[in-house]
């Protein structure tokens, strides 16, 4: 019996080492938002088509409402046909809920299966490996994963979070790391922080990214001057993409040198289907350059909408200076990440000493026999 005690050990070992290690079927983003009407929210979700496909299928897929939304998303124009090719990858917009600490996307995207469909190839095929088959079945309470019936309605659970990072609003992109890719690399594109990308996936070092793995990666929002009664207040748009908002009659989109939400009426919209917006004599999106400055601007900008007693697009002046936004470069974020990081770290160190005391008390207990 004593002569099996080294080989308990090492078992005992591989136990806590696995279970020190990043679970490879577990996709979850922290999500603890609880203010209120912060548990929901719109994230974006990166989608790589497994072939070449149009965005009315993708739109299909993804139970999307509308196709005005999925240009939007990707800042591609109005006239864009559904027919058109889908660009790779694709910026999905999707409900987000937080619930028991971590997000997912809420009631869609589902899919029905089909003959010969798997779960890990519903996943990993059809969903380009944006959740795994573990996550499916459990969001399904499916038991025996080989197990599923033809026609059978499955929701998938893309994962996503709400969270602000350091106290500023952000929009969570769910990214698929591409092969050759780096932490590093990934939040220059993105315009944030190594350390930020590391805390926010719970991740140890920038040495343990997987090609294929599944990112939360933040990205910065424009502030706007939405007032706090208007319906849309939680509106969030990233550079890169605009959001129609308003009954589709403001177009909104993030301008990466002020980042100040940008707001227009929307073109092709009939104006008798929209109600006017203006500050004074100023229509919504015009702008006037301070006389005294030429970095000041005052702006008609949007402030949301309402629809209590009837439809209102409102609208208020603003003043900014686009000579102090120059300065500033989207990489310009604090990491807001240490105690994350700790916290993570010291985490990781009480789960090792545990272990270690589980062996040495199963060495004892053997020598003892």
């Amino acid at each position: 019996m004593a002569a099996m005690a080294p080989l308990v050990s090492v078992l005992l070992m591989v136990v806590c080492v696995a279970a020190l290690s990043p679970a490879a079927g577990a996709v979850r983003f922290v999500c603890n938002a609880t203010a209120p009407r912060a548990s929901t929210c719109q994230a974006l979700v990166a989608y790589a088509p497994p072939n070449a496909t149009t965005l009315a299928a993708v739109r299909a897929l993804f139970q999307l409402r509308s196709h005005r939304a999925l240009l939007a998303a990707n800042g591609l124009p109005l006239s864009t046909p559904p027919t058109a090719p889908a660009p790779s990858p694709l910026r999905i917009r999707l409900p987000c809920l937080c619930s028991g600490g971590a997000g997912a996307t809420f009631q869609r995207p589902t899919y029905r299966i089909r003959a010969g469909d798997t779960l890990d190839a519903i996943a990993r095929g059809v969903f380009a490996g944006l959740v795994t088959y573990q996550d499916i079945a459990a969001a399904n309470k499916v038991s025996d994963p080989n197990k599923i019936a033809v026609g059978q309605e499955l929701w998938i659970p893309v994962p996503c979070s709400c969270d602000p990072v350091g106290g500023d609003p952000v929009v969570h992109y769910t990214y698929v790391v591409l092969p050759g890719s780096s932490v590093a690399s990934i939040a220059q594109d993105f315009g944030t922080t190594e350390a930020t990308v590391l805390a926010l996936n719970r991740m140890p070092d920038a040495k343990s990214l997987l090609a294929g793995q599944v990112l939360d990666v933040p990205l910065r929002a424009c502030s706007s001057a939405i007032s706090n009664t208007a319906i849309d207040r939680n509106l969030r748009v990233p550079n890169g993409s605009y959001i129609l908002t308003a009954n589709n009659c403001v177009s909104c989109g993030c301008s990466s040198s002020t980042w100040q939400l940008d707001c227009q009426p929307t073109q092709g919209i009939s104006s008798s289907l929209c109600p006017s917006a203006k500050c004074g004599d100023m229509f919504l999106g015009n702008t006037t350059t301070s006389p005294t400055s030429s970095c000041e601007s005052t702006t008609c900008s949007y402030a949301g909408y309402t629809n209590s007693t009837s439809f209102a697009i409102l609208a208020n002046l603003t003043t900014s200076s686009a000579c102090d936004a120059a300065a500033m470069s989207p990489t310009e974020q604090t990491a807001h990440s240490s105690a994350f990081r700790l916290a993570s770290t010291w985490l990781r160190w009480t789960e090792l000493i545990i272990c270690l005391h589980v062996i040495l008390l199963c060495v004892g207990f053997l020598k003892h026999d």
